[in-house]
């Protein structure tokens, strides 16, 4: 390998508060609770720890640098004590990591109702990660010391923040190789406009479709309903869309079950699939497995572009098996960043 890629991630960085209960009270009532566990959260940090754990080719070495870029609210015990040490002991550096005076770290309450199965009910405060809004000092530190090969983004921070870094890190001026993830889907949706040059789309159905309810050109064209699966003929007109009206490269559709489905296209050749789920024997927690299966994805791009300029010759289909095994390894575990699996696994 010529040097080792360097993958940054700009995102949100949560602590995340999990109650067990055997139900949820009503109001004015108090309740005796099973449980109550602090875990490192957010999105942000999902995905860099994803991206760090995979690129450990075994338990001492990593053979692909991973930065967080994001902010946390300052002196925080949380950070110092649990986030922090997590990232790190995944591989990631937290230099990039801003310590906010005068306001919190984000934070995601979690309420785990027994009796109904499972469901949760969350309350997210954004906290620092709404702060993260300085374009300027953002592109500097993700551009400190040269262009990296990878960035990385999702949902979590504010839309003005995602839509001006799109823009910018898909210009000629800081080009490089962009996979973008809009989970949480932002209420006002993303223009497709804003993907324009982007390289890799990463979206679960859900967010697939409400990337595409404000395209008026695909208003006309019958779709499923929306509580059934998309189908492949459905998927192939969307991802076609993707590719001629902005210039996405490679669009990835995870269909939880169903498995994965991707579409790349270059001028000279279009390879798409749908690759079937990994059979695992029991689903312990579903949460993270998203966040894995991307981190996974882009730790592979950026491994093909630390030989190859471009991604002209990715193979995707290797790429996407991957990830999607290292989700089914996440699925079987417990949590969400303790869950992701190391890429020695």
């Amino acid at each position: 390998m010529a040097h080792k890629p360097v993958i940054r991630v700009v995102g949100s960085l949560n602590i995340d508060f999990v109650t067990r209960t055997p139900r949820v009270p009503g109001p004015g009532e108090t309740l005796s609770a099973t449980s109550m566990t602090v875990h490192p959260g957010g999105k942000g940090s999902n995905q860099a720890v994803a991206c760090g754990k995979a690129a450990f080719t075994s338990p001492s070495s990593q053979d692909v640098v991973v930065e967080m870029i994001g902010a946390v609210g300052a002196n925080d015990p949380y950070y110092a004590s649990l986030l922090k040490p997590t990232l790190e002991k995944s591989g990631v550096s937290t230099t990039g990591v801003e310590e906010m005076e005068g306001v919190q770290t984000g934070t995601a309450t979690i309420i785990v109702d027994e009796g109904s199965h499972g469901e949760n009910r969350i309350l997210v405060v954004p906290g620092a990660n709404a702060r993260v809004n300085d374009l300027a000092k953002i592109i500097e530190t993700a551009t400190k010391d040269g262009i990296p090969d990878v960035v990385v983004m999702q949902g979590e921070i504010p839309r003005s923040t995602v839509l001006g870094l799109l823009k910018a890190f898909n210009s000629p001026h800081y080009k490089t190789c962009v996979i973008f993830n809009p989970a949480p889907m932002f209420p006002e949706g993303v223009p497709i406009d804003a993907l324009k040059g982007l390289a890799v789309l990463v979206v679960n159905e859900t967010e697939c479709r409400q990337l595409f309810t404000c395209v008026d050109e695909l208003k006309t064209v019958p779709t499923s309903g929306l509580d059934e699966p998309m189908t492949e003929l459905e998927l192939n007109r969307l991802t076609t869309y993707l590719h001629n009206k902005a210039g996405i490269l490679i669009v990835v559709v995870t269909l939880g079950s169903q498995g994965v489905y991707y579409s790349f296209e270059t001028p000279d050749f279009l390879d798409r699939s749908l690759i079937p789920a990994v059979k695992v024997e029991r689903v312990v927690d579903t949460t993270g497995a998203g966040d894995t299966f991307v981190g996974y994805f882009a730790t592979a791009v950026a491994r093909h572009l630390a030989q190859v300029k471009g991604l002209e010759n990715l193979n995707v289909r290797e790429a996407v098996g991957r990830a999607n095994e290292a989700a089914a390894k996440c699925v079987q575990r417990n949590g969400a960043m303790e869950s992701i699996p190391f890429g020695y696994e």
